[in-house]
C-alpha cells in the first residue's frame, strides 16, 4: 500500500485554500506483467549437476547411465531410491516425483538389458514396468559406479552413520571398524535392529567374542570377501548378499575348523540402503529447484510366522 499527500488549491470568497487530501493506493506487484516462471530442470540438467559436484571423473564405461524416458523431461521432483521396484515407482509417481535415481538396476540385471530375459522385451513383468514408466512419464536414471567411487564412497558413508559405527572406523581404511568387545549374536542384533532388517542370517559361533569388523555393503562378490575374511584385523564380515556355495560355505567351514570367523548377511537391500539416503540429502545441498526426497526401498523377503 502506498500513501501519496496532495496539495490542491480551492478558491473560495476570494481565498485561497490549500487543502491536503490523502490518497491510499494498495501496490501492484513489481513488474507484474513482465514476471515470467521459472524455468523447470531436466532430467538430463540435474545429472549434470550432479556430475559435476559427486567430485570424481566421470567414467565413459559405467552403468550410470539413464533406463528409462526422455532426459529431456522437465522434472517435477526427484526419488532417490535403493532399487527402482514397482512399488517405489509407484509411490514416486504418487507424490509427483518423476525422476527416480536409482542404485540399483530397474530391468533386472546389472546392464538393465530386457534382451537377458528368456522372453526379451515380451516378457509379461518387464512389459508392465515399462509400460507404467512411459505412462507416468518418468525418467529413470541409475547412480551406483560414482556413488561408490566417491571418496568416502557414498553407500559406506551412509550405512556407517545408520549403524553408528563412525568412532570405530579405521581412519586408514574406510571398511575396517573396531568395536567394543560383543559376541557374534550380539553384534547380529544390533546390526538387524539398526538397519530394519527382519531376515539377517549369520554363520559362525553365536558366542564367540569380537572387536573387529568388515563391513562390504552389496555383493562385492567371492574374490573380495574372503580377501577380507583372510585379514588377521577382521573376525565377522558383514556384507549385503552371497553366494551360499561360495562365502557362506568357507566361513561355515572356517567355523568348523575352530577359526575365529563369523559372517554377517543382511539382504542386499538393507545393506545398501542409508547409503542412499546419505545421496538424497547429499542432493538437496544443490539442488534445490524441486522437491528431493528419499524413498525407501522395502525388502522383499519375509519370514513366516510360527
Amino acid at each position: 500500500m502506498r500513501i501519496d499527500l496532495q496539495i490542491l488549491v480551492k478558491p473560495c470568497a476570494g481565498v485561497l485554500i490549500l487543502i491536503g487530501v490523502i490518497f491510499l493506493q494498495m501496490d501492484r506487484p513489481a513488474a507484474a506483467e513482465e514476471a515470467v516462471p521459472e524455468r523447470k530442470l531436466t532430467a538430463q540438467e540435474i545429472v549434470e549437476r550432479i556430475q559435476g559436484h559427486v567430485g570424481v571423473p566421470w567414467k565413459t564405461e559405467t552403468v550410470d547411465t539413464f533406463k528409462a524416458g526422455d532426459p529431456g523431461t522437465r522434472v517435477t521432483g526427484i526419488a532417490v531410491t535403493m532399487m527402482a521396484t514397482m512399488d517405489v515407482l509407484e509411490r514416486a509417481a504418487a507424490s509427483g516425483k518423476n525422476l527416480i535415481i536409482t542404485h540399483e538396476p530397474t530391468f533386472y540385471n546389472h546392464e538393465d538389458q530386457g534382451d537377458t530375459l528368456p522372453q526379451k522385451e515380451n516378457d509379461a513383468v518387464l512389459e508392465a514396468k515399462r509400460a507404467f514408466i512411459k505412462e507416468h512419464g518418468l525418467v529413470v536414471w541409475r547412480f551406483h559406479d560414482h556413488w561408490h567411487l566417491r571418496k568416502p564412497d557414498g553407500i559406506e558413508a551412509g550405512m556407517v552413520k545408520a549403524l553408528g559405527w563412525e568412532k570405530y572406523q579405521n581412519p586408514e581404511n574406510q571398511y575396517l571398524f573396531t568395536l567394543p568387545e560383543t559376541t557374534v549374536e550380539k553384534l547380529a542384533a544390533s546390526v538387524k535392529k539398526k538397519l530394519g532388517t527382519h531376515t539377517l542370517r549369520v554363520v559362525g559361533d553365536p558366542g564367540m567374542k569380537v572387536t573387529k569388523v568388515a563391513l562390504s555393503p552389496g555383493a562385492a562378490g567371492m574374490s573380495r570377501e574372503i580377501t577380507a575374511l583372510e585379514r588377521n584385523d577382521v573376525e565377522v564380515l558383514v556384507l549385503g548378499e552371497t553366494r551360499e556355495w561360495e562365502t557362506v560355505e568357507y566361513v561355515d567351514d572356517a567355523a568348523t575348523q575352530k577359526k575365529h570367523k563369523a559372517l554377517i548377511v543382511t539382504g542386499h537391500i538393507p545393506s545398501e540402503q542409508a547409503g542412499m539416503e546419505e545421496c538424497a540429502r547429499w542432493l538437496k545441498t544443490f539442488v534445490t529447484e524441486v522437491p528431493v526426497e528419499f524413498v525407501r526401498t522395502e525388502e522383499p523377503f519375509w519370514m513366516p510366522k510360527e
